[in-house]
């Protein structure tokens, strides 16, 4: 009888803690997807800006056509990613939005006439906000999928975690290159 009474704790010992390991993977699932959702608002927001940037600046920056085309055509990629949910193709096409949107700035800073334009100074002032927000978001969400996959592939929970389909998380990671500012004396030597 004893034996049995052992087993039967022990197996709800065991059960217990499968739910209370079950339950933080939840937390830490939702938490990703939380913080993914935080970016992803601020994402859209700031491509609703780039389309505004865009127009004002066409009237102004008629030399400058091809770099409107390459941000826009960048913004439809991370557009088109983020509804993929492909996290490493929304970081390559951020990164060139965002290499883009640097290169009007610096047009902009070299032209007085465009730094005049109160217009084209919210916009981009409201882009910068905005991409400094995205900047904080993604160290949220980066330390969400890092607690999540430590967990995932951490014994024992990667029983559970197996058993239930929980998956590692892609990280949001920007290619170095795409993370350095601008150099501007760059863009107007080529």
């Amino acid at each position: 009888m004893l034996l049995h009474d052992l087993t039967i704790a022990a197996l709800a010992a065991l059960l217990v803690y499968a739910v209370i390991i079950f339950n933080g993977l939840v937390m830490l699932k939702n938490g990703v997807t939380k913080a993914w959702s935080n970016i992803d608002v601020l994402l859209k927001q700031r491509h609703d800006e780039i389309p505004k940037l865009v127009e004002v600046c066409k009237a102004h920056m008629q030399f400058e056509r091809d770099t409107l085309e390459r941000v826009m055509l960048a913004r439809a990629g991370s557009q088109a990613a983020r509804s993929r949910g492909d996290v490493q193709a929304v970081a390559q096409a951020e990164g060139a939005l965002r290499g883009g949107v640097g290169r009007i700035a610096a047009t902009v800073e070299a032209y007085p006439e465009l730094k005049a334009n109160q217009s084209i100074m919210q916009l981009l002032a409201r882009i910068t906000a905005l991409e400094n927000a995205i900047s904080d978001r993604r160290e949220f969400y980066n330390e969400f999928v890092n607690n999540n996959n430590i967990r995932v592939g951490s014994f024992p929970d990667v029983i559970v975690a197996r058993l239930f389909g929980f998956r590692p998380a892609v990280p949001l990671e920007f290619p170095p290159e795409d993370l350095r500012d601008v150099d501007v004396r760059a863009l107007f030597r080529g």
